[in-house]
């Protein structure tokens, strides 16, 4: 046994008077409930500050507005997000294009646009060599997409973060955008 054991099973004056001094844990726990209980009572029965009415769980009471201002945004987190939106923006062009030329290609258009320039070149021979896929093959569209995609994230991510400086320096002069918020109704 510890010597603080010890001394209060045999009854020393110094433990009585710290047991007897502070309350027992179920004291504590039932003195903390208690305050808890009283303070939310408190808090439920608050008045309205604005008409002194007393606000009840019934009474309809409109949701809080705020008007706040959007003086800065910051350029660093405008050219982050306009990068990750723009690439996101690339990669949907690229399978978009993929996909469009590879149902054009299952549906039978290159080889209907391949006799037609024929008929229409060669007249009744059908002796012509001509075939679309050499000039607009999909190797070559996709390559373009890829490269209109990367052309596009740069400008994009570069037109966004000007885009940013010039509000911001247009809220220093004016003030910025004034905007309110609403609480959700519940």
């Amino acid at each position: 046994m510890s010597e603080r054991t010890a001394s209060r099973a045999q009854g020393s004056p110094r433990g009585d008077e710290s047991a007897a001094s502070r309350p027992s844990l179920s004291e504590r726990v039932q003195s903390k409930l208690s305050n808890a209980a009283t303070e939310h009572r408190a808090n439920a029965e608050a008045k309205d500050t604005r008409t002194g009415r007393r606000i009840t769980k019934g009474s309809a009471k409109s949701p809080r507005r705020a008007r706040l201002r959007l003086t800065r945004i910051d350029p660093w987190s405008v050219m982050k997000t306009s990068f990750l939106l723009s690439v996101a923006f690339g990669v949907v062009t690229f399978v978009a294009v993929f996909m469009v030329w590879s149902v054009l290609g299952a549906a039978g258009v290159w080889d209907s646009i391949n006799s037609t320039v024929a008929s229409v070149v060669e007249g009744d021979t059908n002796t012509s060599d001509f075939d679309v896929t050499n000039y607009l093959g999909m190797g070559r569209v996709l390559g373009f997409t890829l490269l209109v995609s990367i052309i596009d994230v740069i400008l994009l991510t570069a037109i966004a973060t000007l885009t940013a400086f010039l509000y911001n320096m247009a809220a220093a002069l004016l003030g910025g955008i004034e905007v309110t918020l609403a609480e959700d109704e519940r």
